[in-house]
């Protein structure tokens, strides 16, 4: 059994499945295949589409507040770690020029059972990654509404769990004389459940803006990928306006010495934001999705996730060097801080305009993860994993339409009633190991000739390198190695102790076998990352693939197309 569920899917048993009309699982011939649309220029744009939302106009707040303007070495630090992978991503969009993004490439490289994992897992990084971008939207679209004088009732815009804490905390609060410390935020939250029509203390309150976007994101998704490309195209062009102009506004009102001290709560504190600023970089990973709708994958994808990477890291960095230089980093403990930045320098028009950008931009980015996340569960059904249905191609529209509208009621349902704007951990905890996979995956690649056209990871000889890096890292930081060791609740050290195992693995590998240097490089600054995530996600991403797992063997095992060809 265990060489059964490790089999792998060859790149030319993957490449001849999709050229026979294999993609769709319940029709064959020619107009079942997807629809060719996408080049260099589209693919960057989407890969833009995606990073700049969230993260720019939201969790760089927090994370200016954590490290101070050093938050920009953590900007640096998350792109040097994405740009690794997505080299290797590229790699292998170069060989395997088909939808389906790691769970794909770890198919052809790990085995059967390793693909099944990370397909589960990018499920749950794009559903969880919709639903909280779908209730983040929410809250921009209603303060719009408000710049405007129209206030929709509280029960309409939040979740009922929300609600009902917020009338608990009210009602302690003023039973124990503490209203004072009554927010705003939270008086709110507990106008929506004193105002909400129900039956006794069955309440009606939904996030229904939040059920709209998905809706009408879920629409323009099916009715194909020309239509998703114009309207993605048109929002980026508009929120990179928005966002240089922030810059170059923003330039005349740095204060420098607000840049002082740069790193006010040390590396620690940088480090704190890495969920946040990860959260934003996972775009990269949904345009490998779209291979098959480019006019030449093997040349744009690699093209569209490197430009992509590089514009919105320039753009991070100088973002956030104006925010912490605008106001003092302790005062960016907000949800909207650029716009917050801009009133606190006497800017309101502009800050309203930020708001508008702010709707557009996380309307885009719920695009491109609706757009992704289809093609994930379309690959998975071709293979047998998951039903048929699944790898449904539309006749007219050549989208995956079954997995479209499943996509759009996972996302739309708990948009509707569950507050999960504080799901950046469990999203990112699942991209980084989608890229520890994809870097690993490349090691277990064959190398190629370059081939005029095709991008080619550059190898560079990682035997003395990786184990004198490996050694030098040892050396600086005895002191931290040795902490672990120190204090309670050591298991929660335990992702830390994993990177130094895996550190000292790799390094002998190297030695050993003369490991290619960047997939290397990206798969331990990957795991790094995850490590420095908190314990919880781990226990939360681990029982997500427990569930995955008996998913797998009581149905796609046996249903494994792969297995029953065998």
């Amino acid at each position: 059994m265990s060489k059964s569920i490790f089999r792998k899917k060859s790149v030319s048993k993957i490449l001849a499945d999709v050229a026979s009309g294999f993609s769709d699982g319940e029709h064959s011939g020619g107009s079942s295949h997807l629809q060719k649309a996408l080049n260099t220029r589209d693919l960057t744009l989407m890969g833009i589409a995606a990073v700049v939302g969230a993260g720019i106009f939201s969790t760089i707040g927090e994370a200016s507040f954590n490290g101070g303007p050093g938050v920009t070495l953590l900007f640096v630090l998350t792109a040097i770690t994405c740009g690794f992978s997505a080299m290797c991503y590229a790699e292998f969009a170069s060989r395997i020029p088909v939808a389906g993004s790691a769970y794909t490439y770890a198919y052809a490289s790990f085995g059967e059972l390793i693909a099944w994992i990370i397909g589960w897992d990018l499920l749950m990084e794009y559903a969880i990654g919709n639903i909280a971008v779908a209730i983040s939207w929410s809250e921009y679209f209603v303060n719009l509404l408000d710049g405007f004088h129209i206030h929709l009732p509280a029960w309409v815009t939040l979740d009922y769990f929300s609600a009902f804490k917020a009338h608990e905390q009210v009602q302690e609060l003023t039973k124990s004389g503490h209203t004072a410390d009554i927010t705003e935020h939270i008086r709110n939250a507990a106008n929506a459940w004193a105002t909400a029509p129900g039956i006794g203390n069955l309440k009606f309150i939904a996030n229904i803006p939040a059920l709209l976007i998905v809706i009408a994101i879920t629409y323009l998704v099916y009715i194909g990928i020309r239509e998703t490309k114009k309207a993605t195209n048109a929002m980026v062009y508009l929120k990179i306006g928005v966002v240089l102009a922030v810059i170059v506004i923003g330039f005349f009102y740095v204060t420098p010495a607000n840049w002082h001290p740069f790193l006010p709560n040390g590396f620690g504190g940088v480090m704190k934001g890495v969920s946040g600023v990860f959260f934003a970089y996972i775009g990269f990973d949904a345009i490998s999705t779209t291979a098959e709708e480019c006019e030449n994958p093997q040349r744009d994808l690699p093209k569209g996730m490197i430009y992509s990477l590089i514009i919105c890291t320039v753009l991070y960095i100088l973002i956030a060097l104006v925010l912490t230089g605008m106001v003092n980093y302790k005062d960016l403990q907000v949800g909207d801080p650029l716009a917050f930045v801009f009133s606190k320098v006497g800017l309101k028009n502009i800050s309203y305009v930020i708001s508008v950008s702010a709707v557009i931009a996380t309307a885009s980015v719920l695009l491109i993860f609706q757009l992704g996340q289809p093609r994930i569960w379309m690959s998975m059904s071709r293979d047998g994993l998951l039903p048929k249905a699944f790898s449904r191609i539309h006749p007219k529209y050549h989208t995956p339409s079954f997995a479209t509208i499943i996509t759009g009621i996972v996302v739309a349902v708990p948009a509707l009633f569950l507050n999960l704007t504080e799901v950046t951990n469990l999203t990112s905890i699942g991209t980084l190991f989608a890229f520890v996979l994809v870097c690993g995956g490349v090691l277990l690649l064959p190398r190629e000739a370059a081939v005029r056209g095709k991008f080619r990871l550059p190898y560079i000889n990682s035997q003395f390198i990786v184990p004198a890096l490996f050694i030098i890292g040892v050396y600086f930081g005895r002191h931290w190695i040795s902490g672990l060791f120190e204090g309670e609740a050591l298991h929660h050290k335990f992702p830390y102790f994993l990177f130094l195992l895996l550190s000292l693995t790799l390094s002998i590998l190297a030695f050993v076998k003369k490991l290619s240097l960047i997939p290397v490089l990206g798969l331990l600054s990957c795991f790094y990352l995850m490590a420095e995530l908190e314990y919880e996600s781990w226990i939360r991403f681990l029982a997500w693939l427990v569930i995955g797992l008996v998913i797998y063997f009581s149905y796609g095992y046996k249903n494994s197309v792969l297995g029953k060809a065998k």
